[in-house]
């Protein structure tokens, strides 16, 4: 089934807006000044806020953020942060800021600043696009996003050119020989070498625990005397770290679709290899609940994931026609289906992409796995996946080489026969990486923190529910409150319950605290 011109637009028009990739702060960031300095100094400096100009072409192009009702316009800003949290009197960095401010001064509460996720997500474009789902909570705060260090214009890790990086994308990243294990391991050292070439002085420095001190700089700048947080996916981890090096800032604060912090690197993949076959499984479910008007073959959910594992086999001996003369691959078609997964809105698109592959065109599923690596259609990519791995490769000491990964395949096949292989792959990822790790895990304990709103989703793939209770938990006795949707997607709030809106708009905007243990359905 071809995909047209028209559909593919409109897919990247909402899977970028699902990834919340790219920037649209505009301006400059000539990278680290010189200009000698000290946190007291930083807490004081005064930003310069302006109508936000439209994104570059290097980041998509598009138009500068639409005002939101009432005519409200986004204002951007770059806020000085230090390179090195252990040298504040040293080089400093410019952190890309956007904001829309409460539309009832008089009784703001606050600004409240949010994180969308990746690692690697920018704040300052996916802010504006999900702003509507955030019109109570702009009654009494400032709507506030940001570029985390090392994404967009805040100081962006570089690593690879955008012909270099299609083809990257196009490798087999699951081996099945010696030569092709030689191949993605000669691919894993040239891009580490690329971040390494172009990014070497920010790479030490874009680590989580550096993020939640920017967190509390941003606090003080904006003139707040507690965090309000809305983190989202990973932004769950930062808030978690946040909340244990700072617990006494913490004021009202949200974790949406949460990362288990005691998982490790082959636990935490291990995990979401199970999260997104549960999603797949529920896909499957569906689609054999509607009969006939399910496109796929099979009648079972056990055919219409055969079905869809002889499609990758295929697919890793000969690829498809996919977008132009770009062909989709195995590894691409399985990002393109853990894409879809993301929301249930997407399902359609996932079962038309198979269904047009099976058929012999890979385009709609090649469009999915473009938007999941931050590429556009003009060729261009985000710096998305390249700061993704740059937190994640500074954060987590794990160094797994190709045999190491591979000894692990048997488990994760056990767990995703779809997705279990690639998942295990990943674990090289970080093998060859130029800069050593920080932590087997993160410390989220946060005694003496205020209440914290932990909001898991039970079909969730990317942050399996488990993770949860798990926050919850690691958290403290009387910090963490549990509530839960029983539903499908990633992330619960945007994804319009009545009940888990309600539930977290209480909380916010009058300090209602549901009993732990809540479910929203």
């Amino acid at each position: 089934m071809p995909i047209s011109a028209a559909q593919r637009a409109a897919l990247f028009t909402a899977t970028t807006v699902l990834l919340a990739t790219g920037c649209s702060d505009g301006g400059d960031n000539d990278g680290a000044s010189d200009r000698p300095t000290d946190l007291a100094g930083l807490a004081a400096q005064q930003l310069e806020w302006a109508p936000c100009p439209p994104p570059s072409a290097a980041e998509g192009g598009g138009q500068a953020p639409s005002p939101l009702p009432g005519g409200a316009p986004w204002e951007c800003s770059f806020m000085d942060a230090p390179l090195d949290y252990a040298k504040p009197d040293g080089e400093t960095i410019e952190l890309a800021l956007i904001r829309a401010r409460a539309r009832d001064q008089a009784n703001r509460i606050g600004s409240m600043i949010y994180n969308f996720g990746g690692p690697g997500g920018s704040g300052v474009t996916g802010l504006p696009s999900f702003a509507p789902d955030y019109e109570k909570l702009r009654a009494r705060y400032d709507l506030v996003s940001f570029d985390p260090r090392g994404v967009g214009r805040s100081e962006d890790v570089q690593c690879l050119s955008d012909k270099e990086l299609d083809a990257y994308y196009a490798l087999d990243f699951t081996p099945d020989d010696a030569a092709e294990e030689r191949t993605l391991s000669d691919a894993q050292k040239k891009y580490a070498a690329g971040c390494e070439k172009s990014s070497g002085t920010v790479l030490p420095h874009v680590g989580t625990e550096n993020a939640a001190r920017d967190l509390d700089l941003m606090r003080q700048v904006l003139g707040d005397d507690k965090l309000h947080y809305f983190g989202i996916s990973y932004g769950t981890e930062l808030g978690g770290v946040y909340a244990h090096m700072f617990p006494k800032n913490v004021g009202r604060a949200l974790f949406d679709a949460v990362v288990d912090p005691n998982s490790g690197t082959e636990e935490g993949s291990l995990g979401q290899a199970k999260g997104f076959q549960l999603a797949l499984d529920n896909f499957a479910k569906d689609c054999v609940a509607r009969g006939d008007a399910c496109t796929l073959p099979g009648s079972t959910v056990a055919e219409i994931e055969s079905f869809i594992l002889d499609l990758l086999a295929a697919l890793d001996k000969k690829p498809i026609a996919g977008i132009g003369e770009r062909k989709l691959t195995q590894t691409q078609a399985i990002n393109g289906i853990a894409q879809a997964l993301y929301s249930k809105e997407f399902w359609q698109y996932l079962e038309q992409g198979l269904d047009a592959a099976d058929g012999g065109d890979g385009g709609l599923l090649l469009a999915l796995s473009d938007s999941m690596n931050g590429r556009y259609q003009n060729g261009s990519y985000s710096n998305i996946q390249a700061a993704n791995a740059a937190i994640n490769c500074v954060d987590f000491k794990e160094r797994y080489t190709l045999g190491q990964a591979k000894e692990r395949l048997p488990e994760f096949v056990e767990v995703s026969p779809v997705f279990g292989n690639y998942m295990g792959w990943a674990l090289s990822s970080c093998s060859q990486w130029p800069v050593p790790g920080t932590w087997e895990n993160p410390d989220v304990s946060a005694p003496g923190s205020a209440p914290i709103l932990v909001l898991g989703t039970t079909g969730d793939p990317a942050t399996p529910y488990e993770g949860t209770r798990a926050m919850v938990e690691a958290l403290g006795k009387g910090v963490g409150v549990e509530l839960t949707y029983e539903g499908e997607g990633h992330g619960a709030y945007n994804g319009g319950n009545a009940c888990v809106q309600t539930t977290v708009n209480g909380y916010f905007l009058d300090g209602k605290v549901p009993a732990s243990g809540k479910v929203c359905k």
